[in-house]
This record gives structure tokens, sequence and C-alpha cells, in this order.
């Protein structure tokens, strides 16, 4: 990316969020500060009313406006993408909103890009498995969850729980949603229990905010809950490579065994998890273990050693029987 187009992309960015820090702009563009430093000076020299504050970041000046941002076909081409997914996995009100949104990005568009958007369309399609078959469910929640979450509002909700198999009546401090086994999932505080907890959402039955405030600054940010709940219940990490050649038919049975992410290795593909069950993953193992091998750790090794050793022994003890 040259330099005007990138100080362009930078006055986007400061457009997009009330305060953003330079950290965060030389991280996007793999610049340093010193350069990032430079670029705010250019905007500022341009007549841009920019504002900053040393350890916290730059921020435009209220009720300075810019006019209109205008996208290019890719990233056009990425909305209509992305719509394709809000459609399939969310509930009606975020999909209706995602189209009001989509109108207002096609409206600007240059009649060639409108063309081009409107022949791609047909083009781009996302289907369920078998798997997400039920993850939109009839409860039209999670923009109401959104909503509570920005005005910090107490939601009564009125939930069935699977383990018990009973209804029961919650005031929860929501802390934010996640996708999460092909549902989504409300993590809440639950002031019923005094404690965090994680809400399938399409077991909710009814839902309603109240008029009661919280403050959620006492509450965790939900990456930091996600990342201290996976240490609490010790998950292990489990790093695989498998051959290329039967990745596809592990495409949809990873998400079952914790997967995290993957890159290439060579001819191989390597794969991370993390499993709070090492005696199921290593009888998900087995099924292609043959055209793959454990990177760590060593006790998934040595679980899936004796297994196959067992299997060897009770095959000897059958045929010396007969």
């Amino acid at each position: 990316m040259n330099r005007i187009d990138r100080i362009s992309a930078i006055l986007i960015q400061l457009q997009s969020r009330r305060v953003v820090k330079a950290g965060d702009i030389a991280e996007r563009f793999n610049i340093s500060l010193r350069t990032v430093y430079r670029d705010i000076k250019t905007l500022e020299e341009a007549g841009i009313p920019l504002i900053g504050e040393a350890g916290v970041g730059y921020s435009i000046m209220d009720g300075y406006r810019l006019p209109p941002v205008m996208f290019t076909r890719e990233e056009a081409t990425a909305f209509l993408t992305a719509e394709k997914f809000v459609e399939k996995f969310t509930d009606a009100t975020t999909n209706a909103q995602y189209q009001s949104a989509m109108y207002k990005v096609r409206a600007i568009l240059k009649t060639s890009e409108k063309d081009a958007l409107e022949n791609l369309d047909g083009s781009i399609e996302v289907m369920k498995s078998y798997s997400h078959g039920r993850t939109v469910s009839n409860n039209d929640h999670i923009q109401t969850i959104l909503n509570s979450i920005i005005h910090k509002k107490v939601v009564c909700i009125d939930y069935f729980a699977g383990h018990s198999q009973e209804n029961t009546r919650r005031d929860v401090e929501p802390v934010g949603v996640v996708y999460l086994g092909s549902f989504w999932h409300l993590i809440a505080y639950c002031r019923l229990r005094n404690d965090y907890r994680d809400f399938r959402i399409d077991r909710i039955r009814k839902l309603a905010v109240t008029d009661v405030s919280y403050n959620n600054s006492k509450h965790p940010t939900l990456k930091a809950y996600i990342a201290q709940t996976a240490k609490e219940k010790e998950l292990e990490l489990v790093v695989i490579r498998v051959d290329k050649e039967i990745y596809n038919y592990l495409e949809h049975q990873k998400y079952y065994s914790g997967f995290i992410s993957e890159k290439n290795v060579g001819n191989k593909i390597e794969m991370t998890f993390l499993t709070a069950f090492i005696e199921s993953f290593a009888r998900w193992y087995m099924m292609f273990g043959d055209h793959a091998e454990i990177i760590k750790p060593d006790a998934l090794k040595d679980r899936v050693a004796a297994i196959i050793t067992a299997i060897s022994q009770k095959n000897l003890q059958e045929q010396d029987s007969y």
C-alpha cells in the first residue's frame, strides 16, 4: 500500500471509533509508531481536526463530518459474502438490520459496481450442514441482548436448562454473545447463582430487558472470560498434522473436537485444538491416524499407543482361541 492510500485508510479508521490507538494503526498497516506519528501529522496539516492524548489515542473533533466513504468493488463483495453468513447463522432481527445496512452500502456504489454485485449475488451461497440445522431458532433475542449490553440493563430470562430439564427464571447481567458448537450463547452474570453462566440462546423461552442498570466495569470482557474458562477447565492444547488428501473428511468433524486454528506445513495441514477429554480425542484421532501425526501433547501419543496395543492384544487372544 502506498503512503497516500495508507493515510486515506487511517482517516477512515479514525472515523470508525471514538478513540484509535497508535499501536492499533501500526499493527493494522505493519508500520512503525514513528511512521504513524508522521502520517497523523500529515492529516493534521491537511486540516483534519485531530485530538491526540498520550497513552490514550487519537480521535476526530466532535461535530466534524467528512464526506461519505466510497467502497471498492472488493470491499462491497466482502459485504455481500458476509450477508450470506448473516442470513443463515443469525436471527431474524440481526438479518434484517444487516440487509438494511447493505441497502445503504449499495446506494453509494457506482453503477458499474452495483451491476457487478447484482451479477455476483447468485454466485455465492452458504449451505448449512446437518449439524447447523438447528442453529437459528424461533427465538429472536440476539439484538435485544446486544442493546441491553449497550445500555447496561439487567435482562430477565425464562430459561430451559438442558442438564436438569427444568424451566427457571433468571435476572442476568449480559457480558456478551458467542457462536460456539453450532449455537449462539449468552455469557452473563446470573444474579440467582451469583456467578457467571453460559445460556444457550435457543433455550431462552422469553426475554425482557428491565429498567435495572448494572455496572459492567466489574465484569470481565468476553475474550477474558473465555480465556479464563478454558484455563479453569484445564483444557489440553493438542496439535496434530494431517495429510492434505484426507483433510476434507475432517472439515466438519473438527469443530466437535475443540478446533481452534490451522496452517499449511509442507504437504500437511497443522491443526490446533483445545480439549478437555484426551480419551475422546484419542479415539477420534484413531479414525484417520494412519494419515496423521501427533505433535503434542505426549499424553495423547501415549493414549493412542495404548489403544493400539490393546487392540493388537485382543486380536491375538481371539486368534489363539480359534
